[in-house]
């Protein structure tokens, strides 16, 4: 029994499929999930959502946002979802030069230091992604 998986950001549905395992970055870690799982909600952390079928797998950066886990399926609604070919590494590493820098010179209780700490996760997400893109992971 497959797990019917859709991930949705505002632009777009971007994944509509079934899949026979899902792992997710849940705000309290990561988080697997395999067809007959209890149904939970979670908020979603910046980082990388996988999704296999058979032996492939499929990975993406994705940002902000929650999952409704069922037990035939999973919905993802996220601010953004990109895959590794959408990710341009350059500018990715120079946000996160820029995030850094940011960051080393804010107070933690500046209304700032979150908002530069998020961009610095999701560069973070998206130069990963794009460099280990297509090699295998261990899940």
């Amino acid at each position: 029994m497959p797990l019917h998986l859709q991930v949705v950001t505002p632009q777009k549905l971007t994944v509509d499929r079934d899949v026979d395992e899902v792992t997710i970055p849940g705000e309290m870690g990561e988080l697997g999930v395999l067809p007959g799982h209890s149904p939970l909600l979670t908020l979603l952390k910046i980082g990388i959502l996988r999704y296999r079928v058979g032996s492939d797998w499929q990975e993406f950066a994705v940002n902000q946002g929650y999952a409704e886990v069922f037990a035939d399926g999973v919905a993802v609604v996220t601010d953004t979802c990109e895959t590794s070919s959408e990710i341009d590494l350059e500018r990715a590493l120079e946000s996160k030069r820029r995030a850094e820098e940011r960051l080393a010179t804010m107070a933690t209780i500046d209304a700032d230091f979150r908002r530069a700490e998020r961009s610095l996760h999701r560069a973070e997400s998206r130069i990963l992604l794009s460099k280990t893109s297509g090699k295998p992971q261990s899940h």
